[in-house]
């Protein structure tokens, strides 16, 4: 219907158009009939009145011709050559009282002796004006188009009689009529253009805007890359089976569905083989379930069939297996064969919830459990995993709610110079309680606040509240915040983390921002424009968690970091393997100090760990042998503290390090 009514709309404009460009060329016709005749009626007028000045000033008896007398033999033969120049094919001579005296029909001239009346020549002498009218003649008694011009001839200031000639204007009428035709033709060539290309701009444009708003209607429900049905199509499509449900009387699954490790792909083969395997999984879920089930792809690596008609759990099962199976099969990329092995969580409706939401919250828990058991596996979602749902739907919203009202808590962990134990600065890290007054673990809170796509929001809210605390420290003292990927993906960090620092009123030196090398793994050209942006602020760069990624060492020449963080996973292999775990921490601090970083060394918590790092002679230490995360109104108490320290003598200093842990 709506295509009819735009095809119907387009007949009408077409339509309106052609009557347009009709009137238009009717129009440009009238408009060339009345130019040309009012070019002719000025040439006619100007030949006629020249022509009349030229009989005034070369009959001296034109006078006494008016009266009915003879003319003289000059004056006739001034008449006779008359006849042979210009286009003035016939003339008369007719005194005041319209009586015609003398007339030439351009082959002789005759004398009527005032036997012929002329009205209009009576009225010309009253009136003392030309009259000039333009007429069609018929060849050859007439020109095709000629003039008939009445003129006084004025001699010392009053007119003395009446001249009428005849003009023959056929050949400027020819000329008028050729110029302004070609000029009418392209004129109506550019009316025609100047509608008929709007109109097919116009019907370009609309069947444009059609495919256009077909793609819209399109993407709004189906996933770019694969051309699955996305969360919203799959949401409608399930509370359409639920409506239907009580009338089937069977069940409906739900099959949620992840490919393991498929960062690992994307990170080891690059993105172009991730969507490769995307798009291949897609093809084998279509290929294996029916046309009454609905594929869908969640984002990422998560794909969501809806499978209809089912008997059983049993069913289910098998359906899922076979989904399992299908995507396990190797895939050819190039020359690389990628082989991903698949989780599945499913649960069936009306047994294990009632509504859309509940029941992919269900399958979710059903693949966070086929996860747990080691990947490439089938689990069914069972009553027990209710109480895990809940605890889930509690944080969800726990974490909304400290988004929305700042509920969110700082904690500062201080770090130490190690060479005179020196208290430099502090690492925030975020905190949340839950309704009983408990920390809740970050690992806990953090990936489920991923999930819901809020690390953005909190990690503003991080930069903001870590920068307002730090501007009430001594100057010498920095803050180190860690920056997540989402952050960046974002977009618009520097210009964030730039409204943080004037608000707050902090050095742009003494913040630091702390990054992991998953950020910069997808080479994007955006992230390392940001991160100069945020460099040339003045606030400092620092790769965190170093040495556990695939590829840290390349980053350090491709981006300047003023700092690099060692993962605490070091310092517990120094105490487990001893000699491999000292030889990297020892070259890591050799390299920061040949690049001219400086070195971090996280997780230190005993004192032989401390011992090492003084041997090799460490830059900056940070743990629990230096001091545990404190809350903000604690910070008070170490910054003193360090202070008390650095005002002992070397005597007391020397011995402080045993004492250090009791301090803080």
């Amino acid at each position: 219907m709506t295509i009819l009514r735009k095809l119907s709309g387009f007949r009408t404009f077409a339509l309106l158009s052609s009557v347009v460009l009709l009137a238009g060329i009717v129009g440009i016709g009238v408009t060339l009939k009345t130019t040309v005749d009012y070019l002719l009626y000025w040439d006619a007028t100007a030949s006629a009145e020249s022509w009349a000045r030229y009989v005034a000033e070369n009959v001296a008896d034109i006078e006494d011709i008016a009266d009915g007398e003879q003319p003289s033999a000059e004056s006739m033969k001034f008449f006779i050559r008359t006849q042979q120049i210009r286009n003035v094919f016939g003339f008369e001579i007719i005194n005041l009282y319209g009586n015609v005296q003398l007339a030439s029909d351009g082959s002789k001239i005759s004398s009527i002796g005032g036997a012929i009346h002329d009205e209009t020549a009576a009225r010309v002498a009253k009136l003392d004006r030309p009259i000039i009218a333009v007429k069609e003649g018929i060849p050859p008694l007439r020109p095709r188009n000629y003039s008939e011009a009445y003129l006084p001839v004025v001699i010392d200031g009053r007119p003395r009689a009446v001249v009428v000639a005849y003009v023959d204007l056929t050949d400027q009428h020819d000329h008028f009529r050729s110029a302004f035709l070609i000029a009418a033709v392209a004129l109506c060539l550019l009316s025609g253009a100047g509608v008929s290309i709007p109109t097919i701009a116009w019907h370009r444009r609309t069947k444009e805007k059609q495919r256009a708003d077909q793609r819209i209607q399109f993407l709004a429900r189906h996933d770019a890359l694969t051309g699955l049905a996305n969360r919203n199509l799959l949401i409608e499509n399930m509370d359409m089976a639920f409506a239907t449900l009580p009338l089937r009387g069977n069940s409906i699954a739900i099959h949620f569905i992840d490919l393991d490790h498929f960062k690992g792909i994307n990170d080891s083969l690059g993105h172009d083989a991730g969507d490769f395997l995307l798009k291949t999984a897609a093809e084998r879920l279509c290929a294996v379930t029916r046309l009454s089930d609905e594929v869908a792809r969640f984002g990422g690596d998560e794909f969501v069939v809806l499978q209809s008609d089912v008997i059983d759990k049993e069913e289910a099962e098998k359906f899922a297996l076979r989904l399992v199976a299908a995507l396990a099969k190797p895939v050819q990329f190039n020359e690389h064969e990628i082989n991903a092995s698949v989780s599945l969580g499913f649960a069936l409706a009306p047994a294990d919830g009632s509504n859309s939401e509940r029941l992919l919250k269900c399958a979710d828990l059903a693949l966070y459990q086929a996860k747990a058991d080691g990947r490439n596996c089938v689990r069914g979602f069972l009553p027990e995993m209710d109480a895990t749902l809940r605890a889930r739907i509690e944080l969800e919203k726990t974490i909304r709610n400290a988004v929305n009202h700042d509920n969110f808590e700082l904690y500062y962990q201080p770090i130490f110079e190690i060479v005179d134990r020196r208290l430099i600065g502090f690492e925030a890290l975020i905190r949340l309680r839950a309704e009983d007054g408990s920390l809740l673990p970050p690992l806990l809170f953090m990936p489920v606040a991923e999930e819901l796509h809020l690390i953005d929001k909190i990690g503003a809210w991080v930069l903001r509240e870590a920068c307002r605390t730090a501007a009430t420290w001594p100057k010498h003292l920095t803050v180190a915040v860690n920056v997540s990927v989402a952050q960046f993906e974002a977009g618009g960090i520097s210009k964030i983390v730039a409204a943080a620092l004037e608000e707050t009123g902090l050095e742009p030196n003494r913040l630091e921002l702390e990054i992991t090398e998953s950020l910069l793994l997808g080479d994007n050209e955006s992230v390392m424009t940001e991160l100069y942006t945020l460099k040339a602020t003045g606030v400092r760069i620092v790769m965190d968690d170093f040495g556990t990624g695939y590829s840290s060492l390349s980053y350090l020449w491709r981006f300047p970091f003023d700092k690099i963080k060692i993962d605490q996973s070091f310092m517990l292999g120094l105490d487990r393997s001893g000699r491999d775990a000292e030889t990297i921490v020892k070259t890591i601090i050799a390299l920061g100090r040949e690049l001219h970083m400086r070195v971090t060394v996280e997780g230190v918590e005993t004192a032989k760990q401390v011992s090492f790092l003084d041997e090799v002679k460490g830059d900056q230490a940070q743990g629990f042998f230096f001091g545990r995360p404190v809350a903000s109104f604690d910070v008070a108490a170490v910054i003193l503290s360090d202070f008390q320290r650095s005002r002992m003598e070397p005597t007391q200093l020397a011995g402080s390090d045993a004492k250090l842990r009791l301090i803080k």
